[in-house]
């Protein structure tokens, strides 16, 4: 079985490279509180077609690099992107 993770693209700086975070909930037995954590993994981008703010679904491969052994599956969901009328530029 493949491990599989959704997240969100929070860095794109690298080639063929995005980093993606992956939230979890966890439960503190202390506090009683349901805490919401987070892990970023670096992910191989063989396309290139990952954007800040996109939602993937990550699952592991083989290694590729010295810290990277996921891969982008799919996008689930593109980056909300909007353009302003007055100056033309686009934002995330």
């Amino acid at each position: 079985m493949r491990h599989n993770f959704i997240g969100m693209v929070v860095s794109t700086a690298a080639q063929k490279t995005v980093k993606v975070r992956v939230p979890k909930r966890v439960m503190n037995h202390h506090v009683h509180k349901e805490l919401l954590m987070h892990k970023n993994y670096l992910v191989h981008d063989e396309l290139d077609q990952c954007k800040l703010g996109d939602v993937v679904r990550i699952e592991h491969c083989r290694k590729v690099s010295k810290r990277k052994t996921f891969a982008v599956a799919e996008i689930v969901k593109p980056a909300r992107t909007w353009t302003d009328p007055e100056t033309g530029i686009v934002h995330l």
